[in-house]
């Protein structure tokens, strides 16, 4: 299982918004083993991971990116590569 945690501001810019969405996306290519969760940056969660610039996103507890919206096919070999473990 995947777990993919999407940081952005209250309420979303453009750029948090496309990054959950292409998160989302992505993880439908995977059947059910990839979850997208959004949180809000200024949280504790945000604050367990550093969180200063959004989007921030943290995959299966890995910071992946910050203050930039990884393409489709980025997420993609990050799911593949996180599950083939």
């Amino acid at each position: 299982m995947v777990t993919v945690k999407v940081f952005g501001t209250e309420p979303p810019c453009a750029k948090c918004k496309k990054a959950e969405e292409t998160a989302k996306k992505a993880a439908e290519k995977f059947s059910g083993r990839v979850v997208v969760e959004k949180y809000p940056a200024m949280s504790e969660e945000g604050d367990k991971y550093g969180v200063m610039m959004t989007p921030t996103v943290v995959i299966n507890e890995k910071v992946v990116a910050v203050g930039s919206v990884p393409s489709e096919s980025d997420f993609e070999r990050i799911y593949k590569q996180e599950l083939e473990g």
